[in-house]
């Protein structure tokens, strides 16, 4: 039986459908069956004489049936005896829901299609919703207020005024006062300015409407336009309500700069922006508040009264304002008690209520990271510097000669820096790779400045260049890790000529226009302002004092290479140093490590225990004439006592 079907097998595989038909041609078929549905076919073929059974599969069994039909007739009148018998078995009846399946699989894919598109378009309200606003309101449900808001005491009482115009319109219309119609927060990032808008919201109890300059504008032209219009008009339906644009200065730039044309999109979103805002009334009770990073480049339309007719600056929090956005960040967070916020407020000066909240965070995930319970200065310290200039790389593998290389260089920084009265003290050096630095010497201010003295600006130069300095003294070479520091240098250097007047040869006079505008079409068609005979001028005074910082730098630490020599040699041993532990390689005296671990804090912890001392020798200097006074009939008694007392205190100072 194995034999046969392998036979058969074979057969099946190796005949072809012509020899199928010239078996039937030359009378060789004596009896078939086929299946007309599968087109499996069995014959009974005569080869060498012998009769042998044949498995085949038709391919077009209609086709097969018309090829071989004058074969059988053929066969029939040859044998008339023995005619051709064959079995044309009928094909197995097919359902009639099989048959319809294909139908059905296709009009069930289409119905699906059409239902969501139906509910896409009844949820962006069909092809009209692609141009309506999307402005966004607060998913928290949490109402912010001017409690929230710390270190922008100024700024919140310029907004008090729309608080309450929101709340009692009718007690400015009686007056004939106008409320502003839109305000414009402006001031570097990250310092509260979507906040301050939140705040007056919550305080006025009115709708808010949240959305981004870059909401507006689409590829396809008309679409800002049309979203502005059904912004405005949801807001009336809501009135009194505040409309805030974030990052205005997406939409609001001043036109006719670019190539673009008047047909441009951003501009025609602008020119309806215009419209929009000028064509409120006195009883409207929208008002619009804005914010920005870049207000030289709005367009002035924006800025005139009428529409941003009241400016208000948000600026850097001092230290009182840090202070307060710290406890703000604080409430529901486990504090130690060593933990100062006001200690943290004088070290962290030009942080921004944005830096103050990460530093907060990253401090909290430090001590969950240390399964600690609360956090405590120690990750308060190490997030501050986290923050400042990114995490440590301790796995970095770091070769000798670089290690050597970048001691010396922050070294150089360090030593230029001590020696410099101008510029603030050295809280920090660390040779561990941090960020894209390999090392890094810190320096925070100790108090809030305004402006800057030119010796200042000079001495800053000094330090910034001292690393490239010590590098070629120790080593009799230069690396590319002075990169930055020369482009800080030059930018320094630049300013102090072009912007500030500091330089003697050129006088007080501004020389080219502030670079902040770099955005295609301002400068395009801006012309300089000085000829090419003061650009070199520009370029020689700049160069001098690159020079003369250059060579003070080389005085310094050539003056001072016994000191640069034992602080390089301190970072390559211990790769870090602290405050105290600087002051004291610089004064000749061993580091104590105890002392030196306060890190950027040593310096403020240190002045607060000054001043408790000197409130305390204060309140018993106070204390010390009542006793003489109450008894000057005992002049005996009063060396005593103030033996007494001269005795005490310097244990009390040297404690």
């Amino acid at each position: 039986m194995a034999t046969t079907l392998f036979s058969q097998s074979s057969t099946q595989q190796l005949i072809k459908y012509s020899k199928v038909l010239e078996y039937f041609e030359n009378g060789q078929v004596s009896e078939f069956d086929l299946n007309l549905g599968s087109g499996n076919m069995t014959m009974l073929v005569e080869i060498n004489g012998k009769k042998t059974e044949v498995n085949y599969r038709v391919p077009n069994v209609s086709r097969f049936l018309d090829d071989i039909d004058d074969d059988i007739e053929a066969y029939n009148e040859a044998h008339p005896d023995s005619k051709m018998v064959y079995d044309l078995e009928p094909a197995a009846e097919i359902p009639w829901f099989v048959s319809m399946l294909p139908t059905l699989i296709l009009v069930g894919s289409m119905g699906i299609f059409l239902y969501v598109m139906m509910r896409q378009t009844r949820g962006s309200g069909g092809m009209s919703g692609f141009s309506k606003a999307k402005p966004r309101t607060p998913q928290d449900g949490r109402i912010v207020t001017f409690a929230d808001v710390a270190g922008a005491d100024e700024e919140k009482e310029e907004l008090v005024e729309i608080v309450e115009f929101l709340k009692n319109p009718a007690k400015y219309n009686a007056l004939g006062a106008r409320i502003p119609k839109g305000v414009l927060l402006m001031g570097p990032p990250g310092t509260g300015k979507t906040l301050l808008a939140r705040a007056v919201a919550g305080e006025a109890g009115v709708p808010f409407y949240s959305i981004s300059g870059s909401d507006f504008v689409e590829m396809f032209v008309g679409v800002g336009a049309s979203r502005v219009r059904d912004l405005f008009a949801e807001a009336k339906k809501t009135a009194p309500s505040i409309v805030f644009i974030d990052e205005i200065d997406a939409v609001g730039r001043h036109r006719g700069a670019g190539l673009g044309g008047g047909h441009d999109e951003r501009e025609q979103t602008l020119n309806q922006l215009l419209v929009e805002m000028d064509g409120f009334g006195a009883n409207s009770g929208v008002i619009i508040i804005a914010a920005t990073n870049r207000k030289d480049i709005l367009d002035p339309a924006l800025l005139r009264p009428g529409r941003f007719d009241r400016q208000i600056l948000v600026g850097y929090p001092d230290v009182k304002g840090r202070e307060e956005i710290l406890k703000v960040h604080v409430r529901n967070k486990p504090m130690g008690p060593d933990v100062n916020l006001k200690t943290v407020a004088k070290a962290t000066v030009g942080f921004t209520g944005a830096d103050l909240e990460n530093v907060v965070n990253e401090a909290a995930l430090l001590a969950a990271r240390a399964n600690k319970r609360a956090i405590t200065m120690k990750e308060i310290e190490d997030a501050t510097i986290k923050v400042i200039a990114g995490p440590e790389k301790r796995s970095k593998v770091v070769t000798e000669k670089e290690k050597r290389l970048t001691a010396y260089h922050e070294a150089g920084h360090a030593v230029c820096t001590y020696y410099c009265p101008t510029q603030d003290p050295v809280h920090e050096i660390s040779i561990i790779p941090r960020g894209m630095a390999g090392g890094y010497t810190m320096s925070l201010p100790e108090d809030d400045r305004g402006y800057l003295a030119k010796t200042a600006m000079q001495e800053n130069i000094v330090t910034l260049l001292g690393g490239r300095m010590a590098e070629l003294i120790v080593l009799d070479d230069i690396s590319t890790g002075a990169s930055n520091d020369l482009e800080r240098a030059t930018q320094i250097a630049r300013s102090m000529v072009t912007r500030y007047g500091f330089s003697e040869k050129l006088g007080p006079v501004v020389y080219g226009q502030d670079q902040g505008e770099v955005f295609l079409g301002m400068d395009i068609n801006r012309s300089r302002n000085y000829s090419e005979e003061v650009a070199a001028e520009i370029d020689q005074e700049i160069r001098r004092i690159i020079e003369e910082a250059y060579s003070r730098a080389r005085e310094i630490l050539e003056a001072h290479r016994d000191q640069l020599e034992v602080v390089a040699q301190y970072l390559m041993e211990h790769e870090k140093i602290g405050e105290f532990g600087f002051k004291a390689l610089m004064e000749g005296r061993e580091v104590n490590p105890e002392e030196d671990q306060h890190g950027i804090f040593s310096k403020v912890i240190s002045d607060a225990q000054k001043e408790a001392a000197a409130q305390l020798e204060a309140a018993q200097t106070e204390s010390q004439p009542e006793t003489p006074a109450s008894e000057p009939e005992a002049p005996a008694a009063a060396p005593e006592a103030g033996t007494t007392e001269e005795s005490s205190a310097p244990d009390q100072k040297e404690e």
